[in-house]
């Protein structure tokens, strides 16, 4: 291989030289940056255009203008909430919270809301006849919750029957069944 043929490990660059000149490294360099620059959009000011277009953005604003106007307290809850993640389990409390106008009156009256986690809505009712009816309006009752909220977050609804009385505290307590027996 002769000096002035490139070498076959660098096919779009001068083969590197110990003797090459460091200017000319630096020009390359700077060039790369610029071209890396050039590639993610940035544009090439000078000084004085910088300082310039500083100086007009700030003669833009006034101290009154639209740009610097007080922003509602509802605007920055909400981007507060966005942003912690909390926005989907606000939602979710606040249709428990009206949970009696959202399911109506007659279904209200025999079960409450008790948790919400991971898209699945835990209710309670008042009795096993109840409890047996909500599974059969599970898939209305999630419609409607959903509906409430413009999109689907409920995606399933567990339904609790009544605690049965525990007979094991007390001073009528007794070992064995006790009077459980006569339960029908």
């Amino acid at each position: 291989m002769t000096d002035d043929q490139p070498d076959a490990d660098w096919p779009d660059a001068d083969p590197p030289d110990a003797s090459s000149d460091p200017s000319k490294l630096a020009r390359d360099a700077m060039e790369r940056a610029r071209a890396s620059a050039r590639a993610r959009g940035a544009t090439r000011r000078g000084a004085g255009r910088a300082r310039r277009d500083k100086h007009a953005k700030r003669e833009a604003t006034e101290p009154y203008g639209s740009g610097r106007d007080p922003q509602p307290m509802s605007g920055a809850v909400e981007s507060l909430l966005r942003r912690m993640g909390w926005t989907e389990q606000i939602e979710v409390t606040s249709v428990t919270a009206r949970w009696r106008e959202v399911i109506g009156d007659r279904i209200a009256d025999h079960c409450e809301p008790l948790g919400f986690d991971d898209g699945v809505l835990t209710v309670k009712a008042s009795s096993t006849a109840w409890a047996t009816q909500l599974q059969l309006m599970n898939g209305q009752i999630r419609h409607r919750i959903n509906e409430e909220f413009g999109r689907e977050i409920v995606t399933e609804l567990r339904v609790l029957g009544p605690t049965a009385r525990s007979w094991t505290k007390g001073p009528r307590s007794v070992k064995g069944r006790g009077p459980r027996d006569t339960y029908g």
